[in-house]
């Protein structure tokens, strides 16, 4: 299941709780801000009463006796106010980017578990925009909303109780209202979270596009292709302008609405206040203090109309980080071998057994999760401690799903693959991965050093065994030329050639001394003179483990103890270089094909 299958089209006004749990790590902190809501919003409902008391003390008698100690405390309150006020911002930015910190772990975190097969149907953009956009409108939501919420309802609640004990009827005047705007603010919610939505899916999008624009730079210009990705990416922000003006329409009337209702109530505390006063049975000071109280209650009425909007917003991020944390990775490990072997970032290395090398495939059928026909049924083959086995065929044949099934990207649809004679379900992935040494067609490289990079192989290696790695791959001078172990190579080591790239990967490789060693095409995209480097490190590199070699060129693989010839996701032909080109199938026809093809570049050369 997706994560957009699990956001629900119906309204749901508890979706807050599913973040509570990251709110609750910070209860010690939330307290803080709660408790210094009290004394602020108490001081703020306080002050009219000294506006009454200045006007029917002070005005009305024209008089200063008194105005001293009365200045001085009103002064004291405003201090007092500012000062808890202070408190409580300085707490609400530390919660928020708390908050922040521990979503983005998090996801981060479970991004890690999943299995490649969500890689393959999610895009970068909508992982970006959940890990990022969403958890910034919640974090800002949760943190300064639920505060100021807290700060207005007090404020509605000690400012009605003393307009009632000064004038129940006027208050129940201005009451008399809230039954119109509750309606509204329901329609209007739902009219939000659908346009909501819209713009949600809509940025992704805009961020997918802003990331292929950054990250394919060289393909769109080399293709010229400017153009159209200008284009493409011109119709997203034409459509999310489209929907971000139809939320901004209705989110501006429900607001507008709001206004208009909450300062009827204004006017009819004007227009009857100001007839009984008139009569003499509310005097000066008391008419004041409603209307500032009314302007009060009114100013927080509409900062509920514009939380709710806001409330609206993030229970959309609400359901997009919430269907990403919750989509569950094809491959896991059983609870009982987690107890054991522990997890991704819970190792227990102590109850790792060593890994000799064997690999069997029983009996194996299997099926991509988002496929609807087998692409292996029944399929056997074991391959003990040493073996070398290629994996052949056109490009897009489906060369690379025995290995997938080896490292456990995917688990089979039917039947087992044993690892040592043992399923290799019945242990943990982490204990898998870290026995198998996997060098792909296009090198990755992390931001950082060449140190930092190699280590990632074997986090406890001494320089002598980076040494000896590098110079085991013929990588020695890459590392001359960036000028030592501690040279920054760039984001994706983007400083290197591809070349380069590939000798550090193989060195990283190697320094994990794996007992199983699979090179996806790991040649294909580096020069002659790199590829004979690489070559020359191969044969040695691949004694005394078991190798899976999906081959580019095929001969490089005459050697291989079996060849595995694939065509259309399944595999037709199986035997030694010489057995196959006996057979004169399909192994013949593309050895005889790429012979031809190097005799014709030799001879032009």
């Amino acid at each position: 299941m997706t994560e957009e299958s699990k956001t629900s089209p119906k309204i749901r006004f508890f979706g807050i709780g599913k973040i509570l749990p990251f709110v609750a790590v910070h209860k010690k902190l939330y307290l803080t801000i709660i408790l210094s809501v009290l004394p602020v919003m108490a001081i703020n409902t306080v002050l009219p009463l000294f506006q009454k008391y200045a006007i029917d003390n002070f005005i009305a008698n024209r008089t200063l006796d008194g105005f001293a100690v009365f200045i001085t405390l009103y002064a004291s309150l405003i201090v007092l106010s500012c000062a808890v006020d202070f408190v409580s911002s300085y707490s609400c930015s530390k919660l928020e980017m708390y908050l922040l910190r521990d979503m983005r772990r998090s996801a981060f975190n479970h991004l890690q578990t999943l299995s490649v097969s969500y890689y393959n149907v999610t895009g970068v953009g909508k992982i970006h925009a959940r890990v990022m956009s969403d958890t910034g409108s919640i974090g800002s939501v949760v943190a300064w909303d639920s505060y100021q919420g807290m700060s207005n309802f007090i404020y509605v609640v000690i400012a009605l109780s003393i307009m009632f004990s000064l004038d129940a009827l006027l208050t129940l005047c201005v009451l008399a209202l809230v039954p119109v705007i509750v309606p509204v603010m329901i329609y209007f919610h739902k009219i939000q979270t659908k346009y909501n939505r819209k713009v949600r899916e809509t940025n992704s999008l805009i961020t997918g596009g802003f990331n292929e624009g950054i990250t394919g730079v060289e393909t769109t210009k080399t293709l010229g292709v400017e153009e159209k990705l200008d284009k493409r990416f011109f119709e997203n922000t034409r459509e999310m302008k489209k929907q971000s003006s139809r939320l901004g329409h209705h989110r501006s009337t429900f607001i507008a609405i709001t206004s208009f209702v909450v300062s009827s109530a204004v006017a009819i505390v004007l227009w009857y206040g100001g007839i009984i006063t008139v009569k003499g049975v509310m005097i000066i000071g008391t008419l004041s203090v409603f209307m500032t109280y009314a302007q009060g209650i009114v100013e927080s009425v509409q900062f509920v109309a514009e939380a709710m909007s806001d409330l609206v917003t993030i229970k959309v991020n609400i359901e997009r980080y919430s269907a990403l944390m919750e989509t569950q990775t094809d491959v896991r490990d059983a609870p009982e071998v987690i107890e054991k072997y522990g997890d991704s970032f819970n190792e227990k290395r102590e109850n790792w057994e060593p890994l000799s090398g064997e690999v069997e495939f029983k009996d194996v059928t299997f099926r991509y999760p988002d496929g609807d026909e087998n692409v292996l049924e029944h399929f056997n083959l074991k391959v003990g401690r040493g073996t070398t086995v290629a994996i052949v065929g056109e490009t897009g044949a489906g060369k690379s799903t025995l290995v997938n099934l080896v490292c456990r990207f995917f688990d089979p649809t039917e039947g087992a693959v044993l690892i040592d004679g043992r399923d290799a379900r019945e242990r943990s992935v982490q204990w898998l991965h870290s026995n198998i040494g996997y060098v792909l067609q296009v090198p990755h490289l992390f931001s950082g050093t060449v140190r930092e990079n190699l280590l990632y192989g074997k986090p406890d290696a001494t320089q002598e065994e980076m040494e000896e790695a590098v110079k085991s791959v013929n990588a020695e001078r890459v590392i001359e030329r960036l000028g030592g172990y501690d040279a920054q190579i760039g984001e994706g080591g983007n400083t290197l050639s591809t070349g380069e790239k590939q000798l550090l990967s193989f060195a990283r490789a190697i320094l994990a001394d794996p007992a199983i060693f699979i090179l996806d095409e790991a040649t294909s995209s580096v020069d002659t003179i790199t590829e004979n480097l690489i070559q020359q490190a191969i044969d040695k590199l691949m004694q005394g483990r078991t190798n899976f070699v999906i081959a580019h060129r095929l001969s490089t693989i005459r050697n291989a103890d079996i060849i595995l010839v694939v065509h259309d996701g399944k595999i037709i032909e199986r035997g030694t270089h010489d057995e196959l080109i006996k057979q004169r199938g399909t192994y013949f026809d593309l050895y005889l094909k790429q012979f031809r093809e190097e005799n014709v570049r030799q001879s032009v050369s």
